[in-house]
């Protein structure tokens, strides 16, 4: 659950993981000097000293995406468990309880673009009331403002968020066949079939953190995206490329796995009215290829 939580506040798993590491120490630490009885709830204070954690940690995440070449997307977890696996140790059990909470609190990756626009704490707030269900009356204790700022707070943040992205689920099954024909039509240089599965001002998204030939800003527009899209497929995708369909941050999504590493990870948001693809989000930097890699390690094992 904590990780749940710091992760939907900043983005990023290895700091998400450098938050918890410090929240246990400074659990580890009360403790050890026996003032561990005077904690009336366990839970509430590991919440707070986390979520403290990270909004002292954004300053220097700010810093660092201010230099980092192209556009930032967040780091794609999976959201699912690969069945392939199966491992009744309790280490492995306890792993698949940290999956299930996360797979039960996910944040789509669109969503998490947009509250990369709020501010540190609206976003913390916004991640406490809105995804885990905290009162403001909670959020208030946990980051040390009055209710009443917490409510203008949450307030903005909803209005923010609303106007960006309007609250619309798309239907899994729908999102996962507009997914594997989207693919298809690229794989297959299919420029007119592309073209008909897109928005008219889709916009595609690649984070290759810096790589050669690494997108610098995002592209728009159906036959810019199309053309790109299809001649990446014909050029420049390996042909040992293995396609798969798992579920990255609770949406249906593409993994391409080159010999056993994944290369890309690709998410699209579709239209709630006409269910065409309006944003497509391309994850390419091995960074943050991590947490996918390792699963597909198990998948291939």
């Amino acid at each position: 659950m904590l990780f749940s939580v710091v992760y939907n506040m900043l983005g990023s798993a290895s700091d998400t993981e450098d938050v918890l590491q410090e929240t246990w120490l400074a659990w580890t630490r009360r403790t050890e000097q026996g003032r561990a009885a005077d904690i009336v709830n366990p839970r509430a204070y590991l919440v707070r000293i986390a979520v403290n954690q990270a909004l002292a940690r954004q300053a220097s995440i700010t810093r660092r995406r201010e230099t980092y070449v192209g556009p930032w997307l967040p780091e794609p977890l999976l959201t699912e468990t690969a069945p392939e696996v199966a491992d009744s140790s309790q280490a492995t059990r306890s792993v698949d309880a940290a999956d299930a909470a996360l797979r039960g609190e996910s944040v789509s990756m669109a969503m998490l673009v947009v509250l990369e626009t709020l501010t540190p704490l609206e976003r913390a707030v916004f991640v406490l009331n809105e995804v885990f269900g905290y009162a403001h009356t909670e959020i208030a204790g946990i980051l040390g403002r009055s209710p009443s700022a917490v409510r203008q707070l949450a307030h903005r943040a909803r209005e923010h968020v609303q106007a960006r992205r309007p609250r619309y689920q798309a239907d899994r099954r729908l999102q996962r066949q507009v997914t594997e024909r989207f693919i298809a039509a690229a794989l297959g240089g299919d420029l007119a079939g592309l073209m008909t599965l897109l928005a008219p001002d889709v916009t595609l998204w690649a984070d290759g953190g810096g790589l050669p030939g690494a997108l610098v800003r995002p592209v728009s527009g159906q036959e810019n995206v199309a053309r790109l899209l299809t001649g990446y497929a014909a050029n420049r995708l390996p042909r040992s490329a293995d396609i798969r369909y798992r579920q990255v941050n609770g949406d249906p999504s593409v993994v391409v796995v080159t010999d056993d590493s994944p290369t890309a990870v690709m998410v699209v948001d579709l239209d709630p009215v006409d269910d065409k693809v309006t944003d497509i989000y391309l994850v390419l930097n091995p960074d943050k290829l991590s947490r996918v890699g390792e699963e597909s390690a198990e998948e291939g094992a």
